[in-house]
């Protein structure tokens, strides 16, 4: 009785992550839209209009239209596919094989740790955008060349992060009564020492998919990224920059839409870190 005296008497926001719950129902919005588009517009994002190009927004057009008469609010909608599938698969590799490397190098140290992290140093010495458009440069524009260039460069921060967990993990009184219970160092790193430092991979990932959709709407609206006519925000933005002036709104909305993706993952981000550092308190 008395515990569920004390229990009311906490606030109801301490008890409720709401930063977590309000990121988790942008990106569930978003997640709707790229599996049902076909709820959110009933128009065809690439059917051309010609007696409608260029119209500002409207109640017949909510974003207006781009120059080929297409429906922004319909391509904005029809791109949340492919930039979400950008975001979690340009995370993904990244995210497992820096969480691979952290481990080992954090594990074994020595040779090891001292090879891994000059090669760290060597990709940190240049900033993230300008490799990712030197690897596409090279590679040739396209979708597959923007996973690549992504999966190249985005494994460092995953690196650094799990080898400075791991570095302390591995003191722990847990790990070392594993060693002397014969344990095999694969043994160790997967099951003892994984479960206790993925969490924070994981938490990174959620703001790591927003730096993903970020370069690839980034180098799309250079022209190396998704080419047109497929509907991806940031192709739609660098169709709109020849007509800024007259028509803002093709280039407007789906950097809108952009953000607002990117602020649902950064606060599904912030409400699980939260919600790790309370359960470690």
């Amino acid at each position: 009785m008395a515990k569920n005296l004390s229990a009311k008497k906490i606030p109801f926001y301490k008890r409720v992550n709401l930063t977590l719950w309000i990121g988790v129902a942008i990106v569930a919005v978003f997640v709707l839209m790229a599996i049902i588009p076909s709820l959110f517009t009933h128009y065809d994002p690439d059917a051309l209009d010609p007696t409608a190009m260029l119209q500002a927004p409207s109640a017949a057009h909510w974003f207006g239209t781009d120059n080929y008469g297409r429906d922004i609010y319909a391509r904005c909608v029809y791109a949340t596919k492919i930039d979400l599938v950008i975001g979690v698969f340009a995370m993904l590799v990244p995210m497992i094989m820096g969480t691979a490397l952290g481990l080992l190098s954090g594990y074994y140290g020595g040779k090891l740790d001292m090879i891994i992290m000059r090669i760290f140093d060597i990709f940190m010495a240049f900033p993230y955008m300008v490799l990712a458009i030197a690897i596409v440069a090279i590679t040739g524009a396209g979708l597959k060349a923007l996973f690549f260039s992504i999966w190249l460069v985005g494994w460092k921060e995953y690196t650094r992060l799990i080898r400075s967990e791991v570095l302390v993990v591995k003191q722990s009184e847990y790990v070392q009564a594993a060693k002397v219970l014969g344990y095999s160092d694969a043994r160790i790193i997967l099951f003892t020492i994984l479960p206790n430092v993925f969490s924070s991979s994981l938490v990174y990932a959620a703001s790591d998919i927003v730096m993903c959709m970020m370069s690839s709407a980034s180098l799309s609206y250079l022209g190396l990224g998704v080419q047109p006519p497929t509907s991806e925000w940031g192709a739609i933005m660098s169709g709109g920059k020849t007509f800024f002036a007259q028509a803002s709104w093709i280039s407007i909305f789906p950097g809108i839409f952009l953000i607002l993706a990117g602020l649902g993952f950064s606060l599904v981000g912030d409400g699980l870190s939260d919600m790790i550092r309370t359960k470690k308190r």
